[in-house]
Order: structure tokens, then C-alpha cells, then sequence
């Protein structure tokens, strides 16, 4: 069984509307490589131009935030579940 990715609706352009995915990888990051490989342009929304997850992104693994954990170098396991949730800020003045 491998990973199963939930991809946010900014991004399910790469996924020709899917909402779900499955990649593989022993990391988050070989993960986001896997993603790039299924679904070029992706891991740029993803990661910057020094290969960090962007600022305004948050990766989630089986509902844990991965900058509490090791990153992408968080492991990664067939049947775990990876969240890609875009930050959203706004408000009034």
C-alpha cells in the first residue's frame, strides 16, 4: 500500500483534479520527488528554490506538521497519509 497524498485545490492542477494521490518514498522529501516525477511543476508550490518547504506550506503526516519533526527528512511508511496544506492568511482592517 503506498502513501497517500491529499493534494489542496490550488494544486490539483498538477493532478488533473484529484484530490488524492498516491506516491512513494521513504521520506516526505523523496515523497515530493516521487510527486515531481507523477506530476511535474508540483514540487515547486512545494519546496523553494533551496529545496525547504515553503514558508506558507505545511506538510502533514498522518496529521503531525513535519517542522516538528524532522522535516523532509520525516520518514515515510506504505499506508501513512500526507496532508499538503497551503497556509491562508487575510482579515480587515
Amino acid at each position: 500500500m503506498p502513501v497517500t497524498v491529499k493534494v489542496p485545490t490550488p494544486l490539483r492542477k498538477f493532478t488533473a483534479g484529484s484530490e488524492s494521490v498516491e506516491g512513494g518514498g521513504a521520506t516526505v522529501g523523496a515523497l515530493v520527488d516521487d510527486l515531481e516525477k507523477r506530476y511535474p511543476g508540483i514540487r515547486e508550490r512545494i519546496c523553494d528554490d533551496q529545496g525547504r518547504v515553503r514558508r506558507f506550506v505545511n506538510l502533514y503526516v498522518n496529521g503531525d506538521d513535519i517542522r516538528f519533526l524532522q522535516q523532509l527528512d520525516t520518514q515515510v511508511k506504505d499506508g501513512d497519509e500526507i496532508s499538503i496544506v497551503p497556509a491562508i492568511a487575510g482579515g480587515t482592517r
